[in-house]
């Protein structure tokens, strides 16, 4: 799940318990408004509550800032580094993602030995991407086809983790799942729920183990 710094809330550190206790298998820090000494002390904190919960962190789009905190995994946008730009300055041992808006970057993605998963969304157009048109649920369709014929092609090759995004929530993800996705992101169904742990628990009883 991502969420940003709740500085509206002020309950930064009860939320990421929450989330983590709830089962979130991972917590993205993503929160282009606030500045990068504020930026450290969130993922500092998080770092701290993942860890008791042997959730992994995230870091978006600063692979310095990454590097400084220890993140166990980082993730770039298009228009970010490069997945190998961000290995060499992040080495083997963190887990490199890419976003994907259309089947080629998927495809790109997939091919990438750098890349350690992928996103791919938004599958309904959401406040937290504006001015992002929504891909749909065809999308997620193609995507799954496509993983598996790669499966298919070749049986040895490692299959690469991918997450659907994009106004996912507890009504909208057995969708999801029916059109192939066996990971999602959430963000507002969690970050904006009255109790965030039974959220993010309740999503994630959903999900396949």
């Amino acid at each position: 799940m991502c969420t940003d710094a709740r500085r509206d809330r002020g309950d930064l550190e009860d939320f990421l318990h929450a989330v983590c206790a709830g089962g979130a298998d991972v917590v993205q820090l993503r929160d282009k408004s606030i500045d990068a000494d504020e930026e450290i002390a969130a993922l500092e904190l998080l770092g701290r509550v993942a860890a008791e919960y042997d959730t992994l962190f995230a870091v978006n789009d600063r692979a310095d800032i990454a590097a400084l905190v220890g993140a166990d995994v980082f993730h770039v946008g298009q228009h970010d580094l490069s997945p190998a730009q961000a290995r060499r300055l992040l080495g083997p041992d963190v887990l490199i993602g890419r976003s994907t808006h259309d089947l080629g970057q998927a495809t790109a993605a997939l091919a990438d030995p750098d890349v350690d998963y992928f996103c791919t969304g938004p599958v309904w157009a959401t406040p937290t991407k504006p001015g992002r048109p929504a891909t749909g649920l065809e999308f997620v369709r193609a995507v799954a086809e496509l993983t598996e014929a790669r499966l298919d092609a070749d049986p040895e090759v490692l299959p690469v983790p991918w997450f659907a995004i994009g106004g996912i929530d507890e009504p909208r993800l057995p969708q999801v799942l029916e059109a192939g996705a066996r990971g999602v992101v959430v963000v507002r169904a969690v970050t904006e729920a009255p109790d965030p742990r039974t959220a993010a628990g309740q999503l994630r009883g959903l999900l396949p183990a």
